[in-house]
């Protein structure tokens, strides 16, 4: 079942996932290196508190954590901790609040000081094959058009997609149907219609696209021990194009500046 949304109730995302934003972009201005994973987790709580909301995803299926933040080889689900990150770390934030019974949900991935260019060159083709699922997610396309918009440009830079986890629809629950690929074939899957909200969420590997479940029950990391990055927006399906509810523009001003 498709949970199609009003107007009223894409307005509502739209603050839910602003927040989420605005989350990440404070943690911008934090990220480098000797910062906790742990520290970073408990600055998004208290923002994401004193702004009337809750996190998304502390207690989720036990998920002990307002943040997954994910680092280098982990590709999602990471849990905080109390280890430092690294000058030339890549870490993926992700974040989700609820308000008033609706959730907000976005990730970016962070370079956490100066990065290797091949680095940066995977944290980019990630980042563009983002962009391409959203030109897809048009009225009367179908998922599988977005899923292969995203694969396309990621394995045209010569990387690979993780198959074990896709992304998701999103509203009164954090995960609602259809689920979104990020690989697929054109003109499969179910037909994208006004009000549909969705996550689209590029999980692109340097390496093999093979994962393994990391001892916490938890982390997700890639098989081969390369790095692994993750973005997400939450986007409402458009007639002409689509409307992005998150936006990356805190989080630029931040980087933009260093």
């Amino acid at each position: 079942m498709f949970f199609n949304k009003s107007e009223e109730e894409i307005e509502l995302l739209r603050r839910c996932n602003l927040l989420v934003s605005e989350t990440l972009g404070i943690l911008a201005r934090y990220i480098s290196p000797g910062i906790s994973t742990l520290e970073l987790d408990r600055m998004a709580e208290e923002y994401i508190a004193d702004n009337g909301a809750r996190p998304a995803f502390k207690g989720y299926n036990g998920f002990p954590a307002t943040l997954c933040t994910s680092v280098n080889e982990a590709v999602v689900h990471g849990i905080p901790s109390d280890v430092e990150l690294r000058e030339g770390d890549i870490v993926s934030v992700d974040c989700g609040v609820i308000i008033d019974g609706y959730y907000g949900d976005s990730a970016f991935t962070f370079p956490v000081g100066e990065i290797s260019s091949d680095v940066k060159r995977l944290l980019e083709y990630t980042r563009r094959s983002l962009e391409a699922g959203v030109g897809a997610a048009l009225v009367g396309n179908r998922v599988g058009d977005i899923s292969y918009a995203v694969q396309s440009v990621a394995e045209s830079g010569g990387y690979t997609v993780v198959r074990e986890l896709v992304g998701h629809g999103i509203g009164r629950r954090l995960h609602e149907s259809p689920e979104v690929p990020n690989f697929g074939k054109r003109g499969t899957g179910p037909k994208l219609k006004q009000g549909m909200v969705i996550c689209i969420e590029p999980m692109i590997n340097m390496g093999k696209r093979q994962t393994t479940l990391g001892d916490d029950g938890w982390t997700v990391k890639t098989s081969d021990g390369m790095v692994s990055a993750h973005f997400e927006y939450a986007v409402a399906i458009g007639k002409e194009s689509a409307d992005v509810l998150t936006t990356f523009e805190y989080i630029d001003e931040v980087l933009n500046k260093r």
